[in-house]
């Protein structure tokens, strides 16, 4: 669905206008030309009646095609991402999928190293088993060039920042690589959300989220997003998202319309906590390092001041803890506020060990060589009060560490007897 037909056109105002909160709000909003109604009812008919054979009373025909939900908040996502178009799926999986079903058997995909271990799944799985093939590659912006292999190379996939190790991509290096070739760059935006970055501004094709996650960003919806600028990518994929018919719900668009309209007071509160908590994990001795785009130790805070908005380093963070996996394990246990859940995103903080959840079917070999080391933890930083976040960090650290250390030695005591 288009931005430009978002319903946002209050007073005569340009949509485009308008800054990012406003837009929040108001992008794919109208008001209910019957009723009045300030927020869109939940339209849950899965048909359309007609007047006449092909030609329906409105602009629906079959909610799988689509929707009046649907339509609002892709046209609200496109509105904040700065694209032309948006398609909602009904999950990030789904989007991923789409999008490299859109290749011809045959075409080849470079990628970063540290990407979501369910897309790593996928490419490595799935992709292969229909003929489109994956390099991986633990330094895109060096490796690109040599990695394209000429006529094959259809998509470049990046994850900026990576996951779990937050390592930044300057989209607009790699996207000039790709370019040259005639090859589409995807860019996984997930961790930051619309609200503090733009791919699009910085030269990628397609931008993709897992809407479940900062977007609705309450853990009450499973959907994803492509947004992006081009006619040909338009038709393509919006054939796929009807002929594979993997489309979210009215009820889930509705839900995650909502959550989309605080997306920027949660973002900004999500960043200012990890930002607090990144740094007490900086200045703890049971930390072996804290890997964070918002901290000046961060080796490409450079490309986090160039492309996020005011060099912010967002809501997620992972860090290192002294004691292995044993200790990242009991860390997570002995939190009180953050829970120990996968996903991420919401207003709840959530913490987890990536070796043993969401990276748990990578190779461990490969794990490690993109820095998902077993003693990691990932860290979401919801919406709750920063200082009781960074006492529940620091006592569960303490805790984790010291007990970990008293099975090591009773351990060692033991083998020794």
């Amino acid at each position: 669905m288009t931005a430009s037909s978002n319903g946002y056109s209050q007073n005569g105002a340009d949509a485009q206008e308008r800054r990012f909160g406003t837009l929040a709000v108001h992008a794919g909003s109208p008001h209910d030309p019957t009723t009045g109604a300030v927020i869109a009812p939940i339209s849950l008919s899965t048909t359309f009646a007609q007047t006449s054979v092909g030609n329906p009373v409105g602009l629906y025909e079959y909610t799988r095609s689509s929707n009046p939900n649907r339509d609002n908040f892709e046209q609200a996502v496109a509105a904040l991402e700065h694209a032309k178009y948006a398609l909602a799926f009904s999950s990030g999986s789904a989007t991923t999928a789409t999008i490299l079903q859109s290749l011809a058997a045959g075409s080849h995909v470079v990628s970063v190293s540290d990407v979501y271990g369910g897309t790593h799944r996928y490419f490595t799985k799935v992709a292969s088993a229909h003929g489109v093939h994956v390099t991986f590659s633990p330094c895109i912006e060096v490796d690109v060039e040599a990695l394209i292999r000429p006529g094959e190379t259809k998509l470049v996939w990046i994850e900026t920042p990576s996951n779990p190790t937050l390592g930044l991509v300057d989209i607009r290096n790699v996207a000039a690589v790709a370019h040259r070739h005639g090859i589409i760059v995807v860019v996984d935006n997930t961790f930051m959300s619309p609200y503090v970055q733009n791919p699009l501004d910085h030269g990628a094709d397609i931008v993709v989220h897992s809407v479940t996650k900062y977007i609705n960003g309450h853990s009450d919806v499973l959907m994803g997003v492509a947004a992006f600028n081009s006619d040909s990518l338009k038709d393509r994929l919006t054939f796929l998202q009807n002929a594979i018919g993997a489309v979210p719900s009215p009820f889930d668009c509705w839900l995650a319309h909502r959550g989309l309209k605080t997306l920027h007071l949660r973002a900004r509160e999500a960043t200012n906590n990890a930002t607090i908590v990144a740094k007490a994990l900086e200045s703890s001795p049971h930390v072996i390092s804290v890997n964070y785009p918002g901290l000046d130790s961060h080796p490409h805070r450079a490309i986090a001041i160039k492309q996020h908005r005011q060099g912010m380093g967002g809501g997620m963070l992972s860090f290192r803890i002294k004691g292995g996996q044993k200790a990242a394990h009991l860390f997570c246990q002995y939190t009180k506020v953050f829970t120990l859940a996968e996903s991420l995103g919401g207003v709840e903080s959530l913490c987890e060990v990536p070796s043993s959840m969401t990276h748990a079917g990578i190779p461990k070999d490969q794990r490690e060589a993109a820095g998902v080391f077993d003693d990691l933890v990932r860290m979401s930083c919801g919406v709750e009060d920063a200082e009781d976040l960074k006492v529940d960090t620091l006592q569960a650290l303490e805790k984790a560490v010291l007990a970990s250390q008293q099975m090591e030695n009773g351990s060692m005591e033991n083998g020794s007897a």
